[in-house]
């Protein structure tokens, strides 16, 4: 089961999407996290450290900005999630695929918390939602394919 996000936190976000394709394919591409940069283009140096399970670290770059993060969540075609670290910023993201008549309904949830996320609490607010629509979008077309 999904880390509960934050609910106090004082960013955060929750998006959802429906894409055609079955969990199987959605969950093999939102996985496959040295891949992220084929279909990401904001999103560099993706590394997993080890086996795809509860506890593995990896880190990234995102929009330029550095990312320590680590899986909380890996239950196939089903859930995923991670923590993530940057900037004096804490993050919880989670991934949930339900799949539904002629695909998956993506549901992505995340928090953010900090100094920095309590100081530019609107910026970063409407800047997740938007980056998270965006990545439901490449995933979208990417599992589409």
């Amino acid at each position: 089961m999904n880390v509960l996000t934050n609910p106090s936190a004082p960013v955060q976000t929750r998006q959802r999407l429906v894409i055609n394709a079955a969990p199987a394919r959605v969950w093999a591409v939102l996985t496959h996290i040295d891949g992220w940069a084929a279909w990401q283009p904001d999103i560099k140096r993706p590394h997993l450290r080890g086996p795809l399970q509860v506890g593995t670290p990896f880190s990234w770059k995102s929009s330029g900005v550095g990312i320590r993060s680590e899986l909380h969540t890996v239950a196939p075609a089903a859930e995923f999630g991670w923590t993530g670290h940057s900037l004096g910023t804490f993050a919880i993201h989670n991934w949930t695929l339900k799949a539904v008549p002629g695909g998956t309904e993506v549901t992505v949830d995340e928090t953010m918390e900090g100094l920095l996320a309590r100081l530019l609490k609107g910026p970063l607010t409407r800047g997740l939602a938007q980056g998270t629509q965006q990545w439901l979008a490449r995933l979208k077309a990417e599992a589409e394919k």
